[in-house]
C-alpha cells in the first residue's frame, strides 16, 4: 500500500484518530486543578535561561525512597507541565519525588534544542535533587508520546561529556508511554512539517531507537491497546534495539493515546504499578 500522506496522518496523528482529544485535555486540567491544594513543593522553579525551562517540584510524603521526573507530551509543539500535576500525588503518596518538567516548544525553538533542554533539565536535578530531599542515586525518568521519546533519548545521553561533573548514568531506569522512538517516518508527515520540521539526517540524529543505550539503565514502556498500528510498532522497535536493557513492555488493553497516561495516575492500574517496580518499590 502507498504510504500517502493520509496514511500518514491516520497512522501518527493521534489527534486525527481520537476525536474527543479536547475533552480528554479538558479533563486533565480539570483533574490537575482538582490535586492543586495537595501541592507541596516549590512550583516554576528555572533550571535554565529560557523562560519555558522551568519544573515543579512535589515532595514526597515522608521520606523519599525514589525520585521521577515527568516529562510532558505535545508533539514537542504543544501542552504544558501544569495539565499533568494530576499524575503527582499517587507518587508523592508512595514516597516519590515528583518532578515535573516543562521546555520550550517548537517551532520557537528546534526539536534538537528541546532535546538539550531536557538534557539541561536532568543535569540540573540530579544536581539539585539533595536539596529538595529527594535521592539522586533513585532518580528515574517517565514520559508521554513526544515526552516517551525525550525519556528514551535521556538514557542515551552521554552525560559526562555535557557536563564534567556529571555521573555516568544520571538516570536509573525509564519509562516511555506511548513514546516515538524511530523519528524517521515524521519526515513525511505534513501535518507537523510547518511546526517541527526534519529531515532525514536530523530525525536519524535524534531517534533513540537507532542510537545506543548509554548505560545499563533499564527501559520499561506501555502504550494504549487502540493506539494505530505504527505506534505499536514504535515500541516493538524500540524493544529489540535495545534489547540489553530492555525490562518489560506493560500492556494496556482499551486506551487511546491519550487515556493511557491518566492510569499512571491511578495506584491501581498496571502502569502506575509498573512505574513503582521500575523504582524498586513494588
Amino acid at each position: 500500500m502507498e504510504k500517502d500522506a493520509a496514511w500518514y496522518e491516520r497512522e501518527y496523528s493521534p489527534r486525527a484518530s481520537v476525536p474527543n482529544f479536547q475533552e480528554i485535555f479538558d479533563g486533565w486540567d480539570a483533574k490537575s486543578a482538582a490535586v492543586a491544594s495537595r501541592f507541596d513543593g516549590y512550583a516554576d522553579v528555572a533550571y535554565g535561561p529560557h523562560p519555558l525551562q522551568t519544573l515543579d517540584v512535589w515532595r514526597a510524603r515522608g521520606e523519599a525512597k525514589a525520585a521521577l521526573v515527568f516529562i510532558h507530551g505535545g508533539y514537542w509543539r504543544a501542552l504544558d507541565k501544569k495539565a499533568f500535576s494530576f499524575i503527582a500525588p499517587a507518587f508523592v503518596d508512595a514516597g516519590v519525588t515528583f518532578f515535573n518538567i516543562n521546555y520550550a516548544l517548537a517551532p520557537a525553538v528546534s526539536l534538537e534544542e528541546i532535546v538539550r533542554q531536557v538534557v539541561q533539565a536532568g543535569a540540573w536535578i540530579w544536581r539539585n535533587a539533595p536539596h529538595f530531599g529527594a535521592p539522586r542515586d533513585r532518580l528515574y525518568v517517565a514520559g508521554h508520546s513526544a515526552g516517551g521519546h525525550l525519556t528514551a533519548m535521556m538514557l542515551a545521553a552521554l552525560w559526562p561529556v555535557y557536563a564534567a561533573d556529571l555521573p555516568r548514568k544520571v538516570f536509573q531506569g525509564g519509562l516511555s508511554v506511548s513514546g516515538v522512538h524511530d523519528l524517521r517516518p515524521l519526515v513525511h508527515c505534513d501535518f507537523l512539517r510547518a511546526d517541527v520540521p526534519l529531515d532525514l539526517a536530523t530525525a536519524r540524529r535524534l531517534s533513540p531507537a537507532l542510537l545506543p543505550p548509554a548505560t545499563d539503565a533499564r527501559l520499561w514502556t506501555s502504550l494504549g491497546g487502540e493506539e494505530s498500528p505504527s505506534f505499536h510498532e514504535q515500541t516493538r522497535m524500540m524493544a529489540s534495539a535495545w534489547k540489553d536493557v530492555f525490562a518489560e513492555d506493560i500492556p494496556m488493553p482499551g486506551e487511546n493515546h491519550f487515556t493511557v497516561i491518566e492510569r499512571l495516575a491511578d495506584p491501581s492500574s498496571a502502569l502506575h504499578r509498573g512505574a513503582l517496580r521500575m523504582m524498586g518499590l513494588a
